[in-house]
């Protein structure tokens, strides 16, 4: 279980150091497993330079080894992702989740010329992130074993293009073994993904210890309450990936728990209206999650 850290910001726009430390200390009370910084959920589409450097001498500070820290590295050309992902693992990442260019959509030799050169100018694990529905990128299940196959350091695969249950399976399989896959999508199809052979997950970070529990269940072979406990939490998982305002509704619930101050989002994401959160709190009902019980 590695969720991607939402990045929280003050009510007028400031990244928010405070809140920021208190959101990995939440992630660790969960017993999470790693991690990610700088996903699609961090908006890290919205960060300045500056704010990365924080954000991450913050949150290593804060974790102290206690974890292993994945950061996103993609970018819209291969000289950008080659220097962040440079900069990434001077700065402490264990590994790089790294995303297709997502400007300008790049042919399969453009795609495997990009992922090629970071793979070369870093020594650290690589995770090809095939988030289509956020890049607008799909990478072609031949072209990541071709990758593995060629640079060692290539070796996990994020897979989000639904259905992700079928080509999580055709990634395992073509790749023989090559690249361990985990899911993501918000957790949507977690259970499956976990029966399809996913190492683990990456889903947004206000529900850690539900996603820690059901994989615990799941690996300790009680399938059954490990499937019964993710369509419990059904709703609650679906509600935080409504497009445009899926960031909002992540900081909403976090901010409900009193983890971070404010759920200020980052234009383009839209702010939530008073009807859409009360939405995303009822989803919670008769439910026990950590975030809902942090300051009590």
């Amino acid at each position: 279980m590695y969720p991607i850290l939402a990045t929280p910001f003050t009510s007028s726009g400031e990244v928010d150091e405070a809140s920021l430390r208190e959101l990995v200390r939440f992630q660790l009370a969960a017993k999470v497993n790693g991690i990610a910084l700088f996903g699609n959920a961090s908006e890290m589409y919205t960060l300045l330079d500056k704010e990365r450097e924080m954000i991450a001498s913050v949150v290593m500070e804060e974790i102290n080894g206690q974890v292993p820290v994945v950061f996103g590295s993609g970018h819209t050309g291969l000289e950008g992702a080659v220097q962040l992902s440079k900069w990434a693992q001077k700065a402490g990442a264990d590994a790089l989740m790294v995303l297709p260019p997502y400007m300008v959509k790049p042919d399969g030799k453009r795609m495997v010329e990009y992922f090629g050169a970071i793979a070369k100018a870093v020594d650290i694990p690589i995770m090809l992130q095939d988030a289509p529905i956020a890049s607008g990128i799909s990478i072609p299940v031949p072209v990541m074993v071709n990758l593995a196959k060629e640079y060692e350091n290539i070796v996990y695969a994020k897979v989000e293009a639904p259905p992700t249950t079928v080509k999580i399976t055709e990634v395992i399989e073509q790749s023989e073994g090559r690249l361990a896959v985990f899911g993501g999508l918000n957790g949507n199809y977690y259970y499956e993904e976990l029966c399809r052979g996913i190492v683990g997950t990456m889903p947004a970070c206000e529900f850690p210890d539900v996603c820690v529990k059901i994989f615990q269940l799941f690996r300790s072979g009680e399938r059954d309450a490990a499937r019964r406990l993710f369509y419990q939490y059904m709703p609650f998982i679906r509600i935080g990936t409504i497009p445009g305002y899926a960031m909002a509704v992540h900081k909403e619930i976090l901010k409900e728990g009193g983890v971070i101050e404010s759920a200020y989002v980052r234009n383009p994401n839209a702010p939530i209206d008073e009807t859409l959160r009360q939405e995303a709190l009822d989803t919670l009902l008769d439910l026990d999650p950590l975030v809902l019980n942090w300051k009590k």
